[in-house]
């Protein structure tokens, strides 16, 4: 099994210097490696691969012993293989017909993870394995950075990352063959129902609060993003406004991941099995569709209230929480079943009779056929798990 572990890193001032110079040149050589793809193909019509710019790669660090030079060869050919997935990703979509999205180049603040491919090459991690009590990795041209390391590193780390949130570094380590740590079987099976008034909504009828985190930030958020507008462009003072908003929207993100892995831990111990929505995150939340008039102008679309509802879907955190309760289910040795979602909310978990007209309310469900009364999440979920125990049960017939 493969799982990353990400560390808080605690640089000196030389080292923290030292890093955000690493990220600005490789920023610059993701952006000088575009544009010459760009080039050859506008002007010559040749399509430049990734093998025919990292052979490059040994004339470009020769050239600037100082610069690129002083970096780790991998980690450069690491993001040049960024590129070429970046433009892999966009013919792809040029394939099945969607917007394409050329890749763009990286501005300041764009790009802020560097990757080392091997432990190993230009990087170790545990690198003074002697010291008494610090763990520290050493990232070539930066030197041995002291880790917070707050919990056991398993399995064999394959990759090392660097990345910068606000004023903050981190240390992600990606790692294969980390032991499964099977949990003892309950018998329970259990089905889910995302939400935005509960996070989540369980079959047995228990609902998990959705904390709103950023609607709890959002004075701040709101404080602290205007005096950022009235900063001069460039200046110091604005430098460090841009830093405040960016802490606060990274506190956000963490108060949503730990309250996302304690939610699915409860759920893991739990449950043998557990079955959720098969849910389109990205599809649920793009933008109303505009109504052209004919003048000219554009009809009335909800839009308001569609960007209302994607921002309170955003702050429940929905993709968030399915991707680490998969994670934890696998390492557990838990089931979970993804199901179809469609009229799961409208269908009698009773019955079986689907009309609009069963769901009077946000909250409430009532069956016209056969009267039945619940809470419109809780039926929701019931539904959720008798169709995931349903495609089971079909599998193992297979």
């Amino acid at each position: 099994m493969r799982r990353s572990f990400t560390f808080l890193l605690r640089p000196t001032s030389k080292q923290a210097a030292a890093l955000t110079q690493c990220l600005e040149d490789h920023r610059q050589l993701y952006n000088a490696a575009l544009e010459h793809r760009r080039t050859a193909y506008a002007k010559a019509g040749v399509a430049v691969r990734y093998g025919d710019q990292s052979g490059e790669l040994k004339h470009i660090r020769a050239d600037n012993p100082g610069g690129q030079g002083r970096w780790s060869f991998s980690s450069q050919q690491a993001t040049l293989r960024r590129l070429d997935k970046a433009f892999a990703a966009f013919f792809k979509r040029v394939r099945e017909g969607r917007t394409p999205g050329f890749p763009r180049f990286k501005g300041r603040g764009w790009f802020d993870t560097v990757e080392w491919p091997k432990d190993g090459d230009g990087c170790r991690w545990g690198s003074q394995p002697e010291h008494p009590t610090a763990t520290y990795v050493r990232l070539q041209g930066i030197g041995n950075i002291r880790v917070h390391q707050h919990r056991t590193v398993k399995g064999r780390v394959k990759t090392i990352s660097v990345k910068r949130e606000g004023s903050r570094w981190y240390v992600v380590l990606s790692c294969e063959d980390v032991p499964a740590e099977p949990l003892p079987a309950t018998g329970a099976v259990n089905g889910i129902d995302m939400g935005v008034a509960s996070l989540v909504t369980t079959s047995d009828g228990e609902h998990v609060a959705n904390p709103r985190h950023l609607a709890m930030s959002a004075d701040r958020l709101a404080a602290a993003q205007q005096d950022l507008a009235r900063k001069k462009r460039g200046s110091k003072r604005r430098r460090k406004a841009a830093a405040r908003v960016a802490a606060l929207h990274s506190t956000v993100r963490r108060q949503r991941l730990d309250g996302a892995h304690k939610a699915a831990l409860r759920l893991v111990r739990e449950y043998d099995v557990i079955v959720h929505e098969a849910l389109n995150v990205a599809g649920m939340t793009r933008r109303a569709t505009p109504k052209p008039e004919d003048d000219g102008g554009y009809l009335p679309n909800g839009g308001s209230a569609k960007s209302g509802l994607n921002r309170s879907i955003h702050d429940a955190g929905w993709g968030v929480f399915l991707t680490i309760l998969s994670h934890k289910a696998e390492g557990a040795g838990r089931e979970l079943i993804a199901v179809n979602p469609a009229n799961t909310s409208r269908t009698c978990s009773r019955c079986g009779h689907c009309a609009k007209e069963n769901r009077l309310t946000q909250a409430v469900f009532r069956c016209t056929a056969c009267g039945h009364t619940a809470h419109a999440d809780v039926n929701a979920a019931k539904n959720i798990l008798r169709a995931g125990l349903a495609l089971r049960d079909a599998a193992e017939a297979a």
